[in-house]
């Protein structure tokens, strides 16, 4: 019988180990590029899940500070003054504009804003003795008002270390006036007001303005009074601020770098029948993404908006 003779592989050529070097950087690098994808989006969803749940939290807390402005006080010695005709409107607002952190309220204005956005205060009356109260009658970032004070919660947008847009509330504490950021990524902050303006009023809004028509509407009144503290007391009576009897408000929020989506996009906080009509005199109502983005790459935007009815009648 022949022999089997049997051979028995003793190395590679060049040629082999050449093609073993190439295919097996070609799955390295498909490997690799799977993995910058993979990370890239979870990236993306975790900055997505942050703008929604930074959204809601601020649609949230702005919600539950305008209803806390009805409130009143009856049990207090003095349940008349809860609703004196004489004292300021428990909301007012400013269209784009910033205002300090430590100023008084929102009397000196910054005429800077992020992509025009808006200024919301609302003021509430305090529960319980002092000099903390009781709890439950809480700022936006958690002081509480007791019962012979008025706490503030006023909303506003102001930019970060980074440049980021963040929506900051401001509040008047025991040591004075502080504002801390509740929200960030936020690339603009707007606010409309529904006016009742029946008479006698039905706490039905039969228009939404911005707050410079409210302001417009207010220099328009002829004040009585012989002194300007007459004349104040009287504007207060009259003043258009009391027929809010709505607030409707939104918010864009920024989420992650999306270079597919490209740069064509526009973004209506209002919606688009509100942007054809006031999109260029009402700033930052309407927005598009080559503004907002830049020489960098577009993003993710979201917008967020809730409308809160107030109770109460004039407040």
């Amino acid at each position: 019988m022949a022999r089997r003779r049997w051979f028995t592989q003793q190395g590679l050529t060049l040629v082999e180990l050449l093609v073993a070097t190439a295919v097996g950087l070609l799955v390295l690098l498909a490997a690799q590029v799977l993995f910058a994808s993979a990370n890239a989006a979870y990236v993306a969803q975790g900055q997505d899940a942050e703008a929604q749940q930074g959204g809601r939290y601020a649609l949230d807390t702005i919600g539950r500070a305008l209803r806390q402005s009805a409130w009143r006080d009856l049990e207090q010695a003095d349940p008349g003054k809860a609703f004196d005709p004489a004292a300021p409107a428990h909301v007012a607002g400013l269209d784009a504009h910033s205002i300090s952190k430590g100023g008084d309220g929102i009397a000196n204005p910054l005429p800077s804003s992020v992509n025009g956005s808006d200024v919301l205060a609302v003021r509430f009356s305090g529960a319980g003795p002092a000099p903390s109260g009781d709890g439950t009658m809480l700022s936006c970032a958690g002081f509480p008002a007791h019962e012979h004070a008025e706490g503030w919660s006023i909303f506003y947008v102001a930019r970060g270390g980074d440049g980021t847009g963040e929506l900051r509330c401001k509040y008047r504490a025991t040591g004075g006036w502080g504002a801390d950021a509740i929200v960030t990524g936020v690339d603009s902050f707007q606010v409309l007001y529904g006016l009742d303006t029946d008479d006698p009023a039905d706490g039905v809004p039969n228009r939404y303005v911005n707050a410079s028509a409210i302001e417009e509407l207010d220099a328009a009144l002829v004040l009585a009074g012989s002194t300007a503290a007459e004349r104040e007391q009287d504007l207060n009576r009259k003043t258009h601020w009391k027929r809010v009897a709505s607030v409707q408000y939104a918010l864009l929020l920024r989420g992650a770098e999306a270079r597919s989506l490209g740069r064509s996009r526009t973004y209506d906080l209002f919606g688009p029948a509100y942007g054809d009509r006031f999109g260029t005199s009402d700033a930052g109502t309407r927005l598009s993404e080559v503004a907002l983005a830049g020489v960098g790459a577009p993003r993710q935007r979201r917008i967020f908006m809730a409308t809160v009815a107030l109770r109460g009648g004039r407040r």
